[in-house]
């Protein structure tokens, strides 16, 4: 799959949601005729009333609302916030309503784990924060380490395509014809900068591997250096081996993961693969300053990603994901500079000889997490590709 990179973007990376929730607030007030919200978790908390108020205050002055959230990931708030929003005009959609026990089936894991909004036509966020307060976790000080990207130029065309084409299948799923948008606006393609970016969605339709295949083009090619910040790290084999083969060819491949225990079986999954890595040459990080949620890379410098993506069997095999690819030097220096200061400031190395040192009593829970996740991933069929 080559990726379709659109010249004439001015793209603001934007770091957790101290920065985040002011420019998407900014934003909503000042749309004066359509937005969309999608979301994956949309929380009854401060932020998530916050970001309410200012929908339905939109809403009241006759712009047209339209939220589409996760059934799994945001089902409390459906019960919290919902009707006020329904009151106040905003169109609310359900992506896959369910229970906590149908999640655990196939076809119930393919959730809408996407964060995107876009107001006007004119300007559109692209990243991995869902609608929560950074603060939500006790005993955080620093808020969760996440990124998001503010959108401006030719790149509102996709992802303003993206968003309207999938509202329009759930409102027709989910009986709500009179809801379809079917002459929405036309997106602002005028240059407002310099910067190359394109759009990458993953569904289960024709876009299965776009993101997993846009990631193994960037790191094939590259010759100096890979940054990868991830949340939820439990690679395929492609993408292990890809990382090794960089690593084998002399490239800086540098791994900044979850430090802080979150989900205990994926964590212990994921550093069953740390002997691999280790062995390789391939630096690993665990940061620990407060919780990760970011899903980006930098490659070689000049090559960027940010979007909802981990790089785990749930977002790379089921559920709908969209990131920002950005192939250009200053938006790329940017975020390696913050991913390399945290990694000073906020991780700890975890060292080839302490790793491979460790007592039996710590490696095996770590293969027995390990087992449990092969052997779950067996079950939904994909157990040749991890």
């Amino acid at each position: 799959m080559a990726v379709e990179f659109l010249p004439g973007n001015r793209l603001t990376l934007l770091r957790s949601g101290l920065e985040y929730f002011p420019e998407l607030e900014a934003a909503i007030r000042g749309a004066e005729r359509e937005i969309y919200l999608e979301t994956y978790i949309y929380a009854d908390d401060a932020t998530g009333r916050r970001i309410s108020h200012a929908l339905c205050e939109a809403a009241s002055r006759g712009v047209a609302v339209h939220v589409l959230v996760d059934g799994f990931g945001s089902r409390e708030m459906l019960k919290s916030l919902a009707p006020g929003l329904s009151e106040a005009g905003v169109r609310l959609l359900v992506f896959r309503p369910g229970t906590l026990s149908e999640a655990f089936r196939r076809d119930r894991l393919m959730r809408m784990h996407r964060k995107l909004a876009v107001a006007d036509a004119r300007v559109a966020f692209v990243g991995g924060i869902n609608v929560i307060d950074d603060m939500d976790t006790p005993h955080q000080v620093p808020p969760r380490y996440d990124y998001a990207v503010r959108v401006e130029g030719p790149l509102l065309a996709p992802i303003h395509d993206a968003v309207v084409r999938l509202w329009n299948r759930v409102a027709w799923r989910r009986g709500r014809h009179a809801w379809r948008v079917s002459h929405p606006l036309t997106p602002e393609a005028a240059r407002k900068g310099d910067q190359r970016a394109a759009f990458v969605a993953r569904d289960n339709f024709r876009h299965r591997r776009d993101i997993e295949e846009a990631y193994l083009e960037a790191i094939d090619s590259a010759r100096q250096e890979i940054v990868v910040a991830c949340a939820y790290f439990f690679p395929g084999r492609r993408f292990r081996r890809a990382l090794t083969g960089a690593a084998a060819r002399g490239v800086r491949v540098a791994l900044l993961l979850q430090g802080r225990v979150e989900y205990l079986l994926l964590r212990y999954a994921s550093r069953a693969l740390y002997g691999t890595f280790l062995e390789a040459g391939v630096e690993i990080y665990e940061y620990h300053k407060s919780f990760m949620h970011a899903k980006v890379a930098v490659v070689d410098g000049h090559w960027a990603t940010v979007g909802s993506s981990n790089i785990d069997p749930f977002s790379l095999l089921l559920a709908r994901e969209a990131n920002v690819v950005v192939e250009d030097r200053g938006f790329a220096a940017r975020l390696r500079s913050l991913l390399r200061a945290d990694m000073e400031r906020g991780a700890r190395v975890v060292a080839k000889e302490g790793w491979f040192a460790q007592p039996l009593w710590r490696r095996i829970p770590i293969w027995l997490g390990y087992g449990l996740a092969r052997f779950t991933i067996g079950m939904f069929g994909f157990s040749g590709r991890f």
